[in-house]
């Protein structure tokens, strides 16, 4: 963790219908943005989180997501669900595993269960929260890592403004002992520098860097 304090993680993502999902053009994303001074990768897949560790030297954290997300994607538990895919990310040779860590109903294995066996391999787990008792929750369980990455995109965290939760992440990293990030919705250098000043031990950037489709939607949807 020491090599993330203070530093931007870069999530480097695509769902299997889009063009740079494709395995050499996320390969090409990961090394453009480490090229670029990210200190961190945050991956969806075995395939990709195996890719960057044969690659590069820098801390990744692994994730699992469906490949297609369903209409109530609001409503169930879809990152990391349950104990098989924290295995393949395991075998994968993440160093974080990052599962969603809301009070949403879970297919498989309790929330408890599941970090007890990504606690029984030696590798960090990181809850991805939506509120901020959720994120008190999580730590109680044992969870290394605390992140805003629901937050307004569950029923129990409407989503307030286009802006990152900075009120969330400035509650949670007063209220507890280990690392909170914050991810989501960030798209400005001084939103970076915000996030640190309240707190944030790192920031994971996603969009506003690695979807062209969504960074070109801003620019020809704007307000005229």
């Amino acid at each position: 963790m020491e090599k993330l304090k203070r530093e931007v993680i870069i999530s480097v993502q695509a769902m299997p219908d889009e063009p740079l999902y494709e395995e050499a053009a996320i390969t090409a994303m990961m090394k453009s943005v480490i090229n670029g001074g990210a200190k961190g990768l945050r991956l969806a897949g075995a395939r990709d989180v195996a890719n960057a560790k044969k690659l590069f030297d820098v801390p990744v954290i692994g994730l699992t997501k469906p490949d297609k997300l369903p209409e109530n994607w609001k409503e169930i538990v879809y990152i990391t669900p349950s104990i098989k895919e924290v295995d393949e990310l395991i075998k994968a040779n993440a160093d974080i595993i990052a599962t969603d860590a809301t009070q949403r109903p879970r297919p498989k294995e309790s929330l408890e269960e599941i970090l007890k066996y990504i606690k029984s391999h030696n590798k960090l787990a990181m809850a991805d929260i939506s509120t901020f008792e959720e994120g008190i929750k999580a730590r109680k369980l044992g969870f290394d890592i605390i992140s805003t990455t629901l937050s307004g995109y569950t029923q129990a965290s409407p989503m307030k403004s286009d802006e990152p939760d900075f009120e969330l992440l400035k509650k949670l990293t007063k209220e507890l002992d280990c690392p909170v990030i914050l991810e989501g919705r960030i798209w400005e250098p001084k939103e970076v520098d915000k996030a640190f000043e309240l707190g944030a031990y790192s920031v994971v950037i996603g969009s506003a860097v690695t979807r062209p489709q969504l960074i070109t939607k801003r620019f020809c949807e704007r307000n005229i």
